[in-house]
C-alpha cells in the first residue's frame, strides 16, 4: 500500500509474500475475538467504580459509551473494508493522514496495550487464583498464565482464533445467564427469594444520587469497559473474507457488547441498592454476580464466578497480545520499527514481534513479586490515556479518509458510517471531554500525569526519525 501520495486500494495478500499474514480467521471467530478483547474483568469487578460515582444512572453512562464504541467500530469497518491490511487503523492513518500519524497511533496503541496485558489482566487472573489457593505466591500463576498465552499466540492464527472463540463463549454465556436470572429475580422471584421489583432504581438518593456530575465521572470507567472494540479491525489482514466478515463482526460485536453491558449493569443496580453494588471488588457475597447466582441456589456460586473472571482476564490478555504483535509487525513493514520484528515463522506468526510484545507480561511478573500498588495505578492511567488518544486519532483518520477519497473521486466504501462527519465529530468531542475529566476523578491522576509525558515521548522518536530521513535525502 502506498504511504505517500494517493492511497491505493488493498489487494489480497499473496501467499508468496514472506511478510504477508495468513488469512485463516472465520467470521464467527472475528466476532468472538472482538468480544474477547473488550470484555475483560471490567464488567465483573470494575463496573463498581462507575456505579459508585453515578448510582443507578450508570446505566446511562454505559448506553452513551456504547454508542461511541459503535461509531468507532463502524468508522473502522468503513476504512478497513477498503484497506484490509496489516496494522489496520495504524496503516490507514499512515496512508491518509501521514507517516507521523501512522507512527504515533501504532506505537501509542502498542505500548498502552502491552502494559495493560500484564498489569491489568494477567496479574488479575493470578490474584483470582489466590481465591482458591491463597498460599500460592502471586508470581507463580502470573508466570504460568504468561507462558500459556505466549504458546497460544505462537501457534497458527487459526488455533488462536478457535481458543479465543471458546474463551469468549464462556464469558458471553455467564453474562447471558446472569441477565436472565436477574430479570426473573426482579419481576418474578426465585425459590426462597421474593421479587425485588424496581424500587432500588430510585431509592438511596434517587436515579441520579450524585447529580449530572456523578454521571459525567462515571463515563470514564464506562468508556474503559468498551476499549478493545477496535480489535476486530486489526484481524482484517488474517480474515478469510475481510470485505464481508469485518463489517458483520464489528456490528455484531458492538451490539452484543452494548446489550450485555447495559442489561448487566441494569440488573446489578436493580437487584441490589447501588450503595451495596458500589462496594464490590471481591468475590464475596457483595459481588452482584455472585448474589444473583446464589439466589438461584446455584452451588459454589463464588467459585463459578471466580472461574469466569479468570477466563475473562485470560481471554482479554490473549486477544490483546495478538493485537500488539500485529501492530509491531505493521510498524516493521513501514520501517518504523526494527525490520527483524516483522519476520514471520512458517506458520505465519510474527514471532519476534510477539516476544517484544510480551514485555508487559514480564513487567507484570516483576510487579507481582514486589506487589507495587502504585505501579498498577500508573499502568491503568497510561493504558486509559493511550486508548482514548488512539480512538480520537482513529476518528481524525476517518475524517481525512472521507475527505481525500471524495476529493480524488475514488468510489465510496461499501460500508458507510451514518451521519459522518457529524457523528464522528460528536464522538471525538465526547472522548476529549472524558479524557479531560480524568483531571477530576480521584485516583485517575496517573492518566494525565504519566499519559501526557508518555505521549510526548512517543512523538519524540518520530521527530528524530523525520530529521534523520530529511538529512539523508539532502545528502543524496
Amino acid at each position: 500500500m502506498e504511504v505517500t501520495g494517493v492511497a491505493q486500494e488493498s489487494l489480497e495478500d499473496s501467499p508468496k509474500d514472506p511478510a504477508a499474514l495468513h488469512r485463516r480467521l472465520t467470521s464467527r471467530q472475528l466476532t468472538m475475538i472482538g468480544i474477547g478483547g473488550a470484555i475483560g474483568t471490567g464488567l465483573f469487578l470494575g463496573s463498581t467504580l462507575a456505579i459508585s460515582h453515578a448510582g443507578p444512572s450508570a446505566v446511562i453512562a454505559y448506553v452513551l459509551c456504547g454508542l461511541i464504541a459503535l461509531v468507532i467500530s463502524w468508522a473502522l469497518a468503513e476504512m478497513v473494508v477498503v484497506h484490509p491490511d496489516a496494522g489496520a487503523f495504524g496503516t490507514i492513518a499512515h496512508s491518509y493522514v501521514g507517516a507521523w500519524a501512522g507512527f504515533v497511533i501504532r506505537w501509542t496503541y502498542w505500548f498502552g496495550q502491552v502494559i495493560a496485558i500484564g498489569g491489568e489482566e494477567v496479574v488479575a487472573a493470578g490474584i483470582y487464583i489466590q481465591f482458591w489457593w491463597p498460599q500460592v505466591p502471586l508470581w507463580i500463576p502470573v508466570v504460568a498464565f504468561s507462558v500459556v498465552i505466549l504458546g497460544v499466540n505462537a501457534s497458527m492464527v487459526s488455533i488462536f482464533g478457535t481458543l479465543e472463540y471458546w474463551f469468549s463463549m464462556i464469558k458471553v454465556t455467564a453474562i447471558a445467564v446472569f441477565v436472565i436470572l436477574g430479570v426473573v429475580l426482579i419481576f418474578f422471584g426465585l425459590p426462597g427469594q421474593p421479587a425485588h421489583g424496581l424500587s432500588n432504581l430510585t431509592s438511596h438518593g434517587g436515579f441520579f444520587p450524585n447529580g449530572v456530575s456523578g454521571l459525567g465521572l462515571a463515563m470514564v470507567f464506562a468508556l474503559f469497559s468498551y476499549i478493545g472494540t477496535e480489535v476486530v479491525s486489526v484481524t482484517a489482514a488474517e480474515s478469510k473474507n475481510p470485505r464481508h466478515d469485518i463489517p458483520k463482526a464489528a456490528r455484531q460485536m458492538v451490539l452484543r457488547m452494548g446489550l450485555f453491558y447495559v442489561l448487566a449493569i441494569l440488573v446489578i443496580v436493580t437487584v441490589a441498592p447501588w450503595t451495596v453494588a458500589a462496594q464490590g471488588g471481591t468475590l464475596g457475597s457483595s459481588l452482584p454476580f455472585v448474589r444473583v447466582f446464589a439466589a438461584a441456589n446455584i452451588p459454589a456460586a463464588a467459585g463459578i464466578m471466580n472461574f469466569v473472571v479468570i477466563t475473562a482476564a485470560l481471554s482479554s490478555a490473549n486477544t490483546n497480545l495478538y493485537v500488539t504483535t500485529r501492530m509491531m509487525h505493521s510498524l516493521a513493514l513501514h520501517r518504523l520499527a526494527p525490520r527483524w520484528t516483522g519476520r514471520l515463522t512458517r506458520r505465519g506468526v510474527p514471532r519476534n514481534a510477539l516476544v517484544l510484545s510480551a514485555l508487559g507480561m514480564a513487567a507484570a511478573t516483576l510487579l507481582s513479586v514486589r506487589q507495587n500498588s502504585q505501579a498498577y495505578l500508573v499502568i491503568f492511567g497510561v493504558a486509559l490515556f493511550a486508548a482514548i488518544v488512539v480512538w480520537i486519532l482513529i476518528l481524525v483518520t476517518h475524517f481525512v479518509f472521507r475527505l481525500r477519497r471524495t476529493k480524488l473521486g475514488l468510489p465510496d466504501s461499501p460500508v458507510r458510517l451514518l451521519g459522518a462527519p457529524v457523528t464522528s465529530g460528536v464522538a471525538a468531542v465526547f472522548l476529549t471531554a472524558v479524557l479531560l475529566s480524568t483531571f477530576f476523578v480521584p485516583g485517575l491522576d496517573p492518566a494525565w500525569k504519566f499519559g501526557i509525558p508518555f505521549f510526548l515521548s512517543c512523538c519524540w522518536p518520530f521527530t528524530r526519525w523525520c530529521a534523520a530521513a530529511l538529512k539523508a535525502t539532502r545528502t543524496c
